[in-house]
């Protein structure tokens, strides 16, 4: 069984494909999307005390003991979500202290993300666009996949791809995609906004 923390050193490396070149200056939509903490955040309003949120959004997290879907680690980009999330998870004091909400975001059921918050122990919210609301309002990059029953349910999803939103007076500032190695993304971002308040 494959280590979800190590990443084969032959991953493909995701390509520039322009899926997210119209998102930077687009409005975030008034939805409420349920958060495993319990109700739901509307990413239109940046919470009381923040200046910004950050969301990065991922394909899909894993399960111990179970496969990932097949040809996973073939498709550009889809492996790494366990440590990308605990980058995020280990800089969660540093980006707090910037005035930065971090949350993460999936299409899958909020369960199936309690389930990964608990394990891991994420100190911050994963949202769930299971409704794809959000990736439709924004046109988020994503695919098409068969997935395994024991992840969500199984059958054919469609995830998202991975991408990370800085939103800021309920507007996108800044886009990062592709995101690669997603091992390091947390510090890439939190560099850029460091950089935002010099």
């Amino acid at each position: 069984m494959q280590d979800p923390m190590r990443l084969p050193q032959d991953l493909p490396i995701p390509v520039q494909d322009g899926l997210a070149d119209h998102l930077p200056g687009l409005s975030i939509p008034s939805l409420a999307l349920p958060a495993t903490h319990g109700g739901t955040i509307r990413l239109d309003e940046t919470p009381p005390g923040f200046e910004r949120t950050v969301v990065y959004a991922y394909p899909l997290t894993g399960l111990p003991g179970v496969d990932n879907p097949a040809g996973w680690e073939q498709i550009p980009g889809a492996r790494g979500c366990t440590p990308e999330s605990c980058g995020f998870r280990d800089l969660s004091s540093d980006f707090a202290a910037l005035g930065v909400f971090v949350v993460g975001l999936s299409t899958q059921s909020t369960p199936y993300q309690q389930e990964v918050v608990d394990r891991l122990g994420l100190p911050y919210p994963l949202l769930s666009d299971a409704a794809l609301q959000l990736t439709q309002a924004l046109r988020l990059p994503a695919f098409t996949v068969q997935i395994r029953p024991a992840h969500d349910g199984g059958g054919l999803r469609t995830l998202l791809k991975r991408i990370t939103l800085v939103i800021r007076q309920g507007a996108i500032e800044k886009v990062f995609y592709p995101i690669f190695p997603p091992d390091r993304h947390a510090d890439e971002v939190l560099e850029w906004v460091r950089g935002q308040s010099c």
